[in-house]
């Protein structure tokens, strides 16, 4: 199991991809579509799942393109839905869990950020989009954005985030949850 660590696009946003047992999938493609269709050609893999934690455009602006270079399928929160101009393959739900090779995440609804926004969870390692960062978490100003979602959601995940967990945000710093 490896994970590739890219950042693309204007915002520096953190893109992800997660190779296991001949399979990837991408995470938060906000941008550098070249960039990262040859990190995936480089690994020797196929491209099962185009994975977007939430649909900002900084975290979904290139999935179209790599859908249709790929055949990958789009998977999102269903809350996200209405907020994409594009078809989405797969909505995802609360509990379900997605196989990329070995790996096997489980997705966790965290809104706040957006209604519709998801983490995605290892034993090992968590994605968090734009729900938790090294120093903070997302802001909850923009459309769909909910300071008492949000909290709620930081509540949850605490169930699920160990001492030494790696987390993966969707900006900033990969770090090792720590305890306060």
């Amino acid at each position: 199991m490896e994970i590739k660590h890219l950042i693309v696009g204007p915002l520096l946003t953190n893109c992800f991809i997660l190779i296991s047992k001949g399979e990837s999938a991408v995470i938060d493609p906000g941008g550098g579509t070249r960039t990262i269709l040859k990190e995936i050609a480089d690994s020797k893999t196929k491209l099962k799942y185009i994975i977007l934690t939430h649909s900002h455009w900084d975290h979904a602006f290139s999935a179209l393109k790599m859908r249709y270079e790929t055949k990958a399928k789009i998977l999102m929160h269903r809350e996200e839905k209405e907020l994409v101009s594009f078809k989405i393959d797969n909505l995802l739900e609360e509990g379900e869990e997605i196989k990329i090779g070995n790996i096997i995440l489980k997705v966790i609804h965290t809104p706040g950020h957006t209604k519709g926004s998801i983490c995605l969870i290892d034993e090992n390692f968590i994605f968090t989009g734009d729900t938790i960062f090294k120093d903070g978490y997302g802001r909850t100003d923009l459309p769909g954005g909910s300071q008492e979602d949000l909290k709620n959601s930081l509540e949850k995940l605490k169930k699920f985030l160990k001492p030494g967990i790696k987390v993966y945000p969707g900006h900033g710093e990969i770090f090792e949850y720590k305890t306060n």
